[in-house]
């Protein structure tokens, strides 16, 4: 027996879609997707959206911000990475731009720093040293900053 989509009102529309962007930030092609899934299109699907947002149920800067903060602090991600996932999912160059802000340089720095020592040890041979900083830029780290930082932990464990 073939299981057919119920059709949903508007207004229930909008109630799961609140509830859809209550529980985590969300940009607006993940929620247009998900309208889409649940078989909403043409006006209404705009109404839904245009609803979200005057309620502040979707607010894309607030989403890049909260995204660019976690994928940095939870998956250790650089700014690279972070920029190309926010670029994927269709969010606007001024909120990538606003999204990155949250990063504080010092922190950026810092995480660098675990990343690399945790793979260098004490004295690295030459492919271990490519070996990190190919995994650190991997992440999403700038290439000259990534060296920089190699260079100074060198510096810091032969001193």
């Amino acid at each position: 027996m073939a299981k057919y989509k119920k059709y949903l009102t508007y207004e229930e529309a909008l109630k799961k879609l609140e509830h859809y962007c209550a529980y985590q930030d969300r940009c607006h092609s993940e929620v247009r997707s998900k309208l889409l899934d649940l078989g909403i299109y043409g006006d209404e699907l705009e109404r839904v959206i245009t609803d979200l947002i005057d309620n502040d149920f979707l607010n894309e800067q607030r989403f890049a911000e909260s995204y660019a903060r976690g994928k940095h602090r939870m998956k250790k991600w650089g700014r690279y990475k972070i920029t190309s996932h926010l670029k994927f999912k269709k969010v606007s160059a001024y909120c990538i731009k606003k999204g990155l802000q949250q990063i504080d340089e010092e922190e950026y720095i810092e995480m660098l720093e675990v990343i690399l020592s945790k793979r260098l040890g004490d004295n690295p041979s030459f492919a271990e040293v490519g070996k990190a900083a190919k995994f650190a830029i991997s992440k999403g780290y700038e290439s000259p900053l990534v060296w920089e930082t190699i260079k100074s932990l060198k510096q810091g464990s032969e001193s």
